[in-house]
């Protein structure tokens, strides 16, 4: 299955490159590691967020934010929690990838809730407006590059945390279905933290929901279409390059990254659409409120 880029889909990208003309004004969390003394503390809790995401969020990923705007203590203790502390300013609390890649998650999601918040009630994050001097980029900017987070004491933003730091140094491209950007075309909000002594589970049992629901794999041999979440479209890379290195038998292509974390019926559906047009779906903005009329 060969998909050919299109520009229109890359908003990843134009960001980039819209953060590299700033000089990185806005940068993704520094690999400094002198900042700890002592012997290594406890490993970093995300009970807090656990207890976030058990009361708001539903089994369908769609969160309570009305709610949640009127008892956010838990939320705003834990943002403080990864204000504090990171992966980059107390590695001892870390010990392993699992739980800095754990921590990211966990650190993108809780910090997506506090962004919503803090505009609430919006009906999309593209609500969010951006500065004035940024009205060529994309409205999902507002949300995206302009609010500013602090996660262990360095700046950021959401996308930079998604793209300079989680994808760069981390070889995992099932982040794409943990990552939740709080919009109906994102992966479900699961109702548990990340975390690193599950996160292999957790990240596999995330891909295969993702991968399973016709709003994201979509096949139809009798139109010969098929149709896939535009995530698959925006991160191809990711997928094809997990494909090289994991499995270098077989030809690396999106087909290839599918066809084992499908269920079998729906994998014997792609085998028989192998000259099948692909179509990215329209990415769907609205937020994943529960409360949200569509």
């Amino acid at each position: 299955m060969s998909i050919a880029p299109r520009l229109d889909a890359r908003l990843p990208v134009l960001l980039c490159g819209f953060l590299l003309t700033l000089g990185c004004a806005t940068t993704a969390p520094s690999t400094s590691s002198g900042r700890d003394a002592g012997p290594p503390p406890a490993p970093f809790s995300h009970e807090l967020l656990d207890r976030v995401l058990q009361r708001f969020v539903d089994p369908e990923g769609r969160v309570d934010y009305e709610a949640l705007a009127a008892d956010r203590g838990d939320l705003d203790r834990y943002a403080a929690l990864l204000a504090e502390t990171s992966p980059d300013s107390h590695p001892g609390r870390f010990r392993d990838d699992a739980s800095r890649l754990a921590y990211w998650i966990d650190a993108y999601n809780a910090s997506v809730l506090v962004k919503v918040l803090e505009h609430y009630p919006i009906d999309s994050v593209t609500d969010v407006p951006r500065p004035l001097y940024a009205f060529f980029l994309p409205r999902l900017s507002g949300f995206f590059l302009f609010q500013p987070l602090r996660l262990g004491g360095d700046d950021t933003n959401l996308f930079a945390l998604e793209n300079l730091l989680i994808r760069r140094r981390f070889a995992e491209p099932r982040i794409h279905f943990a990552l939740n950007c709080a919009s109906s075309s994102c992966p479900k909000l699961p109702q548990r933290a990340f975390r690193a002594a599950t996160l292999e589970e957790d990240l596999e049992r995330e891909a295969r929901r993702f991968v399973a629901e016709e709003r994201n794999v979509r096949i139809d041999p009798e139109a010969r279409v098929v149709e896939l979440s535009r995530i698959f479209d925006w991160f191809e890379g990711d997928f094809v390059s997990h494909v090289e290195r994991s499995r270098p038998e077989v030809e690396p292509s999106l087909r290839a990254y599918l066809e084992p974390l499908l269920a079998p019926e729906k994998a014997r559906a792609l085998a028989a659409c192998a000259d099948c047009e692909v179509r990215f779906r329209s990415y769907d903005w609205a937020l994943n409120d529960r409360d949200l009329v569509r």
